[in-house]
């Protein structure tokens, strides 16, 4: 289980959206690179990076701050955000970016995601954000007609790495992660699920260790790291001790 701390990215500042909407962000930090280097000192192992702009744009939009990031740290980096063609995808993978995370074009476009996949095997992911089951897109201004099941047992067979499932409805609240949606999305699919979206406390990392949330390959964990709810030096604790006892 590896715990994801988030970045999300808007006007190149780090922010924290409620329930995806632009109009409610609380900036946390002005320096996204000074950022991720204090989640790489806090001892975290891998990032998660959203540029929000780009994700309403269909185009990077905060690429200078992303740039900066990957020189300040030496951990993996995952990208998503404004990621809708395959030269959008190679040309952040080749500047050093570890897995870019495609979303609308996962709706929109199922062959894409198929041949980055093929091209650049365990290193692209698929983010599917529901709301009320509903997988929703463009920067989470639409809603489609179509589950995050039926869109992520489309890429069964494709060598996706990972689906990073949201909750839209928690998403910044801090109310805790949907767990029961998550799971059942993990046992229905083979491809690892990341859950994101409302963790809120070390509850939550307790219950993302529990025998029954075994399927599950992660989670991000935002706002409540930002506000000091979820104590990164306890929440990596208990993920060390349990994969010692595993």
């Amino acid at each position: 289980m590896i715990l994801f701390p988030a970045i999300d990215l808007k006007n190149g500042q780090c922010v924290r959206l409620e329930q995806g909407d632009m109009a409610r962000a609380t900036v946390f930090n002005l320096d996204p690179a000074a950022q991720a280097r204090a989640f790489a000192a806090q001892g975290f192992e891998y990032l998660h990076v959203v540029d929000l702009d780009g994700a309403f744009a269909g185009k990077p939009v905060n690429a200078l701050a992303v740039e900066a990031m990957l020189k300040a740290i030496d951990m993996p980096v995952q990208l998503g955000g404004g990621i809708r063609d395959l030269a959008t995808a190679e040309a952040w993978l080749s500047k050093g970016i570890s897995r870019v995370i495609i979303g609308t074009a996962a709706v929109r476009d199922p062959e894409l995601v198929k041949n980055a996949a093929k091209k650049f095997p365990g290193r692209v992911a698929v983010g599917l954000d529901a709301r009320d089951g509903k997988v929703a897109v463009e920067g989470w201004a639409e809603t489609s007609e179509v589950t995050a099941l039926e869109i992520a047992q489309r890429f069964e067979d494709a060598g996706v790495a990972a689906i990073v499932f949201t909750d839209i409805a928690r998403d910044g609240l801090l109310k805790g992660l949907n767990l029961d949606a998550t799971i059942a999305l993990a046992e229905s699919i083979s491809i690892p699920v990341i859950a994101s979206g409302g963790l809120a406390s070390i509850d939550d990392v307790k219950a993302l260790l529990a025998p029954r949330a075994g399927k599950l390959a992660g989670a991000i964990a935002g706002r409540a790291l930002y506000d000091g709810r979820l104590d990164p030096a306890a929440a990596l604790a208990l993920i060390r001790d349990a994969r010692t006892a595993a």
